[in-house]
């Protein structure tokens, strides 16, 4: 059974930089895809980055300031954020498959 467990958020000022790490247990098939989703209050989660081997994707709003990334021999995923936007607010999920983290607050100030 896969478990995913997220860390790396917080609180950051417009302009700056978070970086956030998934740790999975698990089988974990590094074709399959794997990566970040996030929610704010009464809207839906949304697909911010995920990475498989031969491909990565990315949504259009963090497109150039994102960067996922993963560490296929220790099963870990990361989301390397730069230049964040308050409009990035919001809890961020790892996501592979039907599994989901428990989610990491991230909140940016203008």
């Amino acid at each position: 059974q896969v478990q995913l467990v997220e860390s790396g958020g917080g609180l950051v000022q417009a302009g700056g930089s978070l970086r956030l790490s998934c740790a999975a247990t698990g089988t974990i098939f590094g074709h399959v895809a794997m990566g970040w989703y996030r929610q704010v209050p009464g809207k839906e989660r949304e697909l911010v980055a995920t990475c498989a081997r031969t491909r990565t994707n990315y949504a259009e709003s963090v497109k150039g300031r994102f960067t996922v990334s993963r560490d296929y021999a220790r099963n870990m995923v990361y989301l390397q954020m730069d230049s964040l936007k308050p409009e990035d607010t919001a809890v961020y999920y790892c996501n592979y498959i039907l599994t989901w983290g428990q989610g990491t607050q991230v909140t940016v100030s203008s």
